[in-house]
């Protein structure tokens, strides 16, 4: 893959924070997603296409026009497509969806806009979309500036999964069997962020169904179950899982439509199980992993940017 990014038409945007596991390895090394998606960027695009840091960009208005350099003070062009891999835990609007906003003025067409980065991060606006594009999502409560406690005597369901709203890899959720249990551990919640009160799903205690999705096509499935007998089967919980790619078309079809209500081009749907056979969709993520079990994934992503390099012309 080139290494300049003047002569580059495609970005893989590698924003600081992914740290360790699948996207970023020991020692700043890149992880199994970021080496496969290097290695798929530099096969369909060549050198088209280049990695950058964040880091090293410099933002800028001069003369009353967008700018962007590097580091050492050298401008760059704004690419035509760019795919940025972000951290969730801390994705900040003042840093990198500022970055993504920067891009977009400037022309780049961006695989997962920062408008739907922002409804995916945020776990309730996320609800409000799905829910108003009639995809079927559990039950929720959430609040504002009213205590949590007030939001209980309101009413709420029971029993419920409570997760902060800025909650991510499965940390910050538990199940309250009622709302005295509820009641009883309120004051100890981190009241920095709002939480979401959501109806427990008992057939899917302890799975879900992760879709990995790239424009509009469902390229990657996997059941993933919970070591033990708690809730959450998310990966990073000690949770394993199995790739069942095709095996319940319903529940792919619904992850399509409901990354393309967020306005994701890459998107990691979860979907719970339902006891009647039907699925409700948990939630939308805009930074998906895969295990290496899980091919296409990134050759997927790479050809998503090919094709919008093509039709730039």
């Amino acid at each position: 893959m080139s290494s300049s990014t003047n002569e580059a038409h495609a970005w893989l945007l590698l924003c600081p924070g992914l740290g360790r596991g699948m996207d970023g390895g020991a020692g700043g090394k890149p992880g199994p997603v970021t080496s496969s998606l290097m290695a798929c960027f530099a096969a369909e695009l060549g050198h088209r296409a280049v990695v950058v840091h964040s880091r090293r960009l410099v933002l800028g208005v001069d003369g009353g026009r967008l700018t962007l350099a590097d580091t050492s003070g050298r401008v760059l062009p704004a690419p035509a497509v760019a795919y940025a891999r972000l951290s969730t835990p801390r994705l900040s609007p003042d840093r990198e969806v500022t970055l993504l906003r920067h891009l977009a003025a400037m022309g780049t067409q961006l695989i997962n806009p920062a408008e739907a980065v922002l409804a995916s991060v945020n776990k309730f606006w996320h609800l409000q979309q799905l829910a108003a594009a009639g995809i079927p999502v559990p039950d929720t409560r959430t609040h504002t500036d009213a205590p949590l406690e007030d939001m209980l005597d309101a009413g709420v369901p029971q029993p419920c999964v409570v997760k902060a709203v800025r909650g991510h890899r499965g940390r910050r959720v538990f199940l309250a069997a009622d709302d005295k249990a509820l009641r009883g551990v309120a004051g100890s919640l981190d009241d920095r962020h709002p939480y979401l009160l959501q109806r427990y799903v008992a057939h899917s205690h302890g799975r879900d169904l992760r879709v990995v999705v790239v424009d509009g096509r469902a390229v990657a499935a996997a059941v993933r179950t919970a070591g033990d007998d708690r809730l959450v089967s998310n990966l990073a919980q000690g949770g394993t899982h199995a790739v069942c790619t095709g095996r319940y078309p319903d529940a792919e079809a619904l992850a399509v439509e409901a990354a393309d209500a967020i306005g994701l081009g890459v998107a990691g749907v979860d979907l719970l199980f339902e006891e009647d056979g039907s699925f409700v969709v948990c939630e939308v993520n805009c930074n998906p992993t895969w295990r290496p079990d899980m091919p296409g994934v990134a050759e997927a992503i790479a050809i998503a940017c090919r094709s919008r390099l093509e039709a730039c012309g």
